[in-house]
């Protein structure tokens, strides 16, 4: 009995509330996937794949995050082709090598986790050619091995960054092409959803974005035009990867600087991607241009997210400075959002999704692997004392 274990002048902040009333503790459905909870792990970069390819550090990462008790993790942007990455150590689905070693990956993880794994599938276009962030996160200089960059139009991420060659149809076909050959690898993999990066300034936010596309053909102009070239990608992904496979696109709320893409437009956008068959939509934003700065105030993307969630009707997952259970736990009970995305929350405390669940009185729901069962509150008197 727990009370046989836990001292009886024990006073626990945690479990205060029916394990019911936890919002962020109930299942979801997305396509043929159902969520055990509405926690995500965010797509993060780690920098550290050879030529693409993925190695023991992401062996270890994402089978941290697989019993961190969120429901779905999401692999980093994994790029399309070689010079579609952001810097030398990013993540590639391109080549055979690159599927069969994420493929080990991904086999071990669901070996010994509990959450079910997605990837997001990216093209860096003018931010691509770059340093890893702690070797300077600028452009490559010429004695680091840089390439050429692509993008709508022919307008450098920032001073210092290459001026990219703005794209043509055949250079736009290609990259929807490779989109869909990550894809096609991603399917044998066997990912239980696959998210598009259409945010954070890389090639299909680019286009979107007036600050980045100064086109005057179909591609460029107005918003429907601008939303062109991401659409087609998305309606071929769509064609490639039918349901009940979840598919879904991380978009942006807001450039945060005057002239460029609004809530409105994420709005529209999203809107447009739902008509192309896609089930969620996760709202993001900034990264348009070097000198961009997010807001700092805790989740400042939910608001936006709570438009598109109502506006576009469709599954909305939101990220951005969620940190803490509460926090978390009224983002999704108060119809912000149907999911919540962690990033520096799920490093810094790789076990949150447990923590969160003895905050929010939803222990029941929790599923750990037997090995670490004896963690468990009902079992560990120091768990009772966690601040």
């Amino acid at each position: 009995m727990i009370a046989d274990i836990l001292p009886a002048a024990a006073e626990s902040r945690f479990c205060e509330s029916d394990p019911m009333s936890s919002a962020l503790f109930t299942p979801l459905a997305l396509a043929g996937t159902t969520l055990e909870n509405r926690i995500v792990v965010s797509p993060m970069c780690e920098y550290s794949a050879n030529d693409g390819v993925a190695d023991d550090w992401h062996l270890t990462h994402l089978g941290m995050l697989a019993n961190s008790g969120a429901a779905l993790v999401v692999v980093e942007a994994t790029h399309v082709a070689r010079h579609a990455r952001i810097t030398h150590g990013c993540l590639g689905l391109y080549s055979d090598a690159c599927e069969a070693e994420l493929a080990r990956v991904i086999a071990h993880c669901r070996r010994i986790g509990t959450a079910k794994f997605a990837i997001q599938i990216a093209h860096a276009g003018r931010k691509a050619s770059a340093q890893r962030p702690w070797q300077g996160g600028g452009a490559l200089t010429p004695g680091e091995d840089p390439w050429p960059t692509v993008a709508p139009s022919a307008i450098a991420f920032g001073a210092g960054w290459h001026t990219p060659r703005a794209m043509g149809e055949d250079d736009m076909a290609a990259a929807r092409d490779a989109f869909v050959d990550s894809v096609r690898r991603a399917m044998r993999i066997g990912f239980d959803a696959i998210e598009l990066h259409f945010a954070h300034g890389y090639l299909a936010h680019s286009f979107l974005s007036p600050l980045s596309n100064r086109r005057t053909d179909a591609y460029g102009g107005s918003l429907d035009n601008r939303m062109r070239f991401p659409l087609t990608v998305a309606r071929a992904v769509r064609a490639t990867a039918p349901r009940p496979l979840a598919l879904g696109a991380r978009i942006t709320g807001s450039d945060w600087k005057d002239g460029g893409l609004t809530p409105d437009d994420a709005v529209v956008f999203a809107k447009a991607l739902k008509a192309e068959g896609l089930d969620y939509i996760c709202v993001s934003s900034g990264g348009i241009t070097a000198d961009t700065r997010n807001p700092g105030a805790p989740g400042y993307n939910a608001p936006i997210a709570e438009r598109v969630r109502h506006e576009a009707a469709i599954a909305t997952r939101t990220v951005g400075l969620i940190a803490t259970p509460r926090q978390a736990e009224a983002i999704v009970a108060e119809g912000k959002a149907d999911m919540v995305a962690l990033g520096r929350a799920a490093l810094d405390d790789p076990h949150w999704g447990w923590h969160a669940a003895r905050v929010l009185g939803a222990e029941t729901t929790m599923r750990r692997p037997p090995q670490y069962l004896r963690a468990a509150p009902q079992l560990w008197p120091g768990a009772a004392f966690t601040d």
